[in-house]
């Protein structure tokens, strides 16, 4: 896989961009916050990237920062999002700003990108909320993570996610029983 493009930039599209790596030009879709990043047609620049494989095509996608990356991945994850659109939610403001869009349940904010519906914009928010944090960061959880596990068990026993996670914090363990049971002992002793 392509994970970054570092070169010269010989072409500017408003929805792409070519580097010249070594002798070799790279097209790659960009979203609007991208683009403002990328140096202007002979100078260098850096992007990280994700390349999508199809049939009949492969893209190549360039971002600005990872983070971007990853919240174009998650996107990708949201059934009736495909790449065009994830570019085009992007294009739509900072990471931090999405983020914060995700966790706040702003579905208008993505109702406004051309291609997401209500639904598609609930659903964003829905499946992404609890994979993202607030604020400039995305957190992954693995579903097979303990932590992941045991966030899920006390939420289960009535904690919302942040008690929760506050608890977790405070305890180590290698299984979800320990991290769980730590957790309890942490809220008892309080």
């Amino acid at each position: 896989m392509i994970a970054s493009v570092r070169g010269v930039v010989i072409s500017r599209r408003p929805d792409a961009v070519v580097v010249d790596c070594g002798g070799v030009g790279y097209r790659l879709a960009v979203s609007a916050h991208t683009l403002q990043k990328v140096a202007s047609v002979g100078g260098e620049t850096f992007l990280h990237s994700h390349l999508i494989m199809r049939d009949d095509a492969m893209q190549l996608y360039g971002f600005a920062t990872e983070d971007e990356r990853d919240l174009f991945l998650l996107l990708l994850g949201v059934q009736g999002v495909g790449p065009k659109v994830a570019l085009a939610v992007l294009s739509g403001g900072t990471t931090g700003e999405l983020l914060n869009a995700i966790a706040a349940g702003d579905a208008k904010r993505f109702q406004a990108v051309p291609g997401i519906g209500k639904r598609t914009a609930e659903r964003i928010i829905v499946e992404l909320r609890e994979k993202v944090g607030e604020g400039d960061s995305i957190v992954v959880m693995r579903a097979d993570d303990p932590r992941t596990l045991a966030r899920d068990g006390l939420v289960g026993l009535g904690f919302s996610i942040q008690e929760a996670d506050g608890l977790l914090s405070n305890v180590e363990g290698g299984s979800a029983e320990e991290l769980i049971e730590g957790a309890l002992r942490v809220r008892a002793a309080a």
